[in-house]
């Protein structure tokens, strides 16, 4: 997790992520509220025996999104890290190099680098695991294709990391009309054996019928939310293994609030639920708790 140094609402990712809401603070208002919900989000993950990584940002970068590290990163069982081209130019500073130093110092192994940044160079993007929810246990990558990720880089991606694709396309109603959700894991999040969805942002019944299956088939229960729901990042969850290697799906106070109390009861039969107030990071950033963890399935290093 990164902690923000310079904070606030990025008008270049603002073109296509329509969750993003000036709140009339100023910057450095915003910079100490995003902080402190940071701080208390660490703690809530912490107490529950979760291993936090905290990174400071570079307060030398203007990268107010640094705070979404899952959007140019990603790492996985083999070894392996990926690393991912960014729609918006400020936020590919974000990729800093001293970051896999510090996660190696961490006690893991960084074995080999797969780097699709020059797909920038082609106006290409790959949002890393914002564009991909990935099911690690069997494989597949599911991902709503829209401006930050591109159909043919993410077929690459599954050919490089061994994964099924599943691809649709997800919406939202912004001023009466039908646009593309700008990141997957905003509409979904899949745990070890439930997956919740937004099946109405799926307007094509194929499609939506479809990834029913692929979650089905894997033996997962669907828990589905509405689009408001949505608005409220009720998709954007990450579940996590805490002390004694007890299960947690990790999402905003916001998120929580909006669920229904059967969906709650569903989602408590599989795993235990964390949530911490993101108010200020969600209305300014467009992003919540799942996109503040990069999560780390390295190897431990002997």
């Amino acid at each position: 997790m990164i902690r923000p140094v310079q904070f606030r609402m990025n008008e270049q990712t603002a073109v296509n992520n329509y969750y993003q809401e000036t709140a009339g603070v100023d910057i450095e208002t915003a910079n100490s509220k995003a902080q402190q919900e940071f701080n208390q989000f660490v703690k809530v993950l912490r107490e529950a025996g979760v291993n936090v990584i905290v990174i400071d940002d570079d307060p030398q970068n203007d990268t107010p999104d640094s705070i979404f590290p899952n959007n140019w990163v990603s790492f996985h069982e083999n070894g392996d890290v990926g690393l991912y081209p960014m729609f918006a130019v400020n936020r590919r500073k974000e990729r800093r190099p001293e970051i896999l130093d510090q996660i190696e110092a961490s006690g893991f192994e960084i074995n080999n680098i797969i780097d699709y940044t020059g797909a920038e160079d082609e106006e290409l993007f790959l949002e890393g695991t914002g564009s991909l929810v990935l099911d690690r246990v069997n494989r597949k990558a599911y991902c709503a294709l829209s401006p930050r990720a591109d159909e043919d880089l993410l077929i690459e991606f599954c050919e490089d990391f061994e994964y099924t694709p599943v691809i649709f396309t997800a919406y939202q109603t912004v001023n009466k009309k039908r646009l593309p959700i700008y990141h997957t894991n905003v509409m979904m999040g899949i745990g070890e054996t439930f997956a919740v969805v937004c099946l109405e942002s799926i307007d094509d019944k194929k499609e939506r019928k479809n990834l029913v299956n692929h979650l089905k088939n894997d033996g997962k229960e669907v828990i589905a939310i509405t689009e408001n729901q949505v608005n409220n990042f009720a998709g954007n969850m990450l579940q996590v293994v805490g002390l004694g290697d007890k299960r947690y799906i990790v999402m905003s106070s916001a998120a929580f609030k909006s669920l229904t109390k059967d969906q709650i009861t569903r989602i408590e039969k599989h795993c235990a639920i964390l949530h911490s107030d993101l108010n200020t990071i969600e209305t300014l950033g467009g992003g919540s708790a799942r996109c503040m963890m990069a999560e780390v399935f390295l190897p431990k290093s002997l």
